[in-house]
């Protein structure tokens, strides 16, 4: 049975608070587990979400500070020491690979061979990640980001009336599906398209530090869940383009123009605390009326049923 949802791990931007833990989120998707921005304090938030480090098959990092990387180390080592056999790939900005090195080898411990590095760079990159395609474009930060996105490939859904008006029922449905057609009980060739309808693929985008820029429309265009940094409310908004982050008016106003179905805002910045909440709604809500969640630690979003 397929599970596709959100894992929460922290939600706090630069330093964690008493309440928010540094960034850190698992998107577990029909069997493989995306870690994006492992920060400070991953592996024990982790072990309180009830998850592990066998649940991992790619760790994504959007750029190389602390808040968005500081977990790696832990991470990577515990997958080390839990005996994880399966491949690992790891994304991150070419740019930094200097900061990857130091962050893979920050300590002495009995290494894996199963992390292979997949660097990012240029306009848009893409990689083959299983059920999905992981694609990768540049963001607007002081420092090289990238926001990732997953795309899974366009489907047909079986149509059981059609089904039923054709006589094909039992192994000949999955035949049917595997091959593209299959034989009446009338003798003649039934083809997938007479008994099904298409089926888009679902999608899910993951925009952290940056400013308004093409890359995240891109990212966002269209997304079933789109997980987005709300560092600032609007006061603060000259702060947040100087320092390269957006406010939750912004989110709003990208979960609008893309169509977005369910937005989740996080990397909350530390002056903010929880009874600051309905201020990060009303502002969203001035240009988005779709499903928002404020991100909080150790919560679980569903990625949404399909439409």
């Amino acid at each position: 049975m397929s599970l596709r949802e959100l894992v929460v791990l922290g939600t706090s931007s630069a330093v964690p608070t008493r309440h928010r833990n540094h960034n850190g989120y698992l998107l577990r998707w029909d069997g493989q587990g995306f870690l994006f921005d492992p920060g400070e304090g991953t592996q024990r938030q982790m072990i309180r979400a009830g998850v592990g480090s066998h649940d991992i098959t790619w760790i994504c990092v959007t750029h190389f500070h602390g808040d968005h990387c500081l977990g790696v180390p832990g991470v990577v080592q515990r997958i080390a020491r839990d005996g994880v056999t399966h491949e690992v790939r790891a994304a991150y900005p070419a740019a930094g690979e200097t900061y990857w090195r130091r962050l893979r080898h920050a300590s002495a411990f009995a290494d894996t061979s199963v992390i292979v590095e997949c660097p990012v760079s240029g306009p848009v990159a893409t990689f083959d990640a299983g059920p999905v395609a992981l694609t990768a474009r540049p963001l607007s930060h002081p420092v090289e980001s990238y926001g990732y996105r997953l795309d899974e490939p366009d489907g047909r859904r079986m149509v059981p009336s059609l089904l039923a008006e054709r006589g094909i029922r039992g192994p000949s449905v999955g035949e049917l599906q595997r091959t593209g057609t299959v034989t009446a009980p009338d003798g003649t060739t039934v083809r997938l398209e007479e008994c099904s309808e298409p089926r888009p693929g679902q999608s899910a985008a993951f925009v952290m530090d940056t400013r308004l820029c093409d890359g995240v429309f891109a990212l966002a265009a269209g997304v079933d869940l789109l997980v987005i940094e709300s560092t600032f409310l609007s006061s603060e908004a000259a702060l947040a383009k100087e320092y390269g982050h957006l406010t939750a008016f912004d989110c709003g106003r990208v979960a609008a123009e893309c169509g977005v179905r369910q937005l989740v805002l996080t990397h909350f910045s530390e002056r903010y605390g929880p009874a600051d909440e309905p201020s990060f709604l009303e502002e969203v809500r001035r240009s988005f009326d779709g499903e928002v969640v404020p991100a909080r630690d150790l919560m679980r979003v569903p990625v949404p049923r399909r439409g």
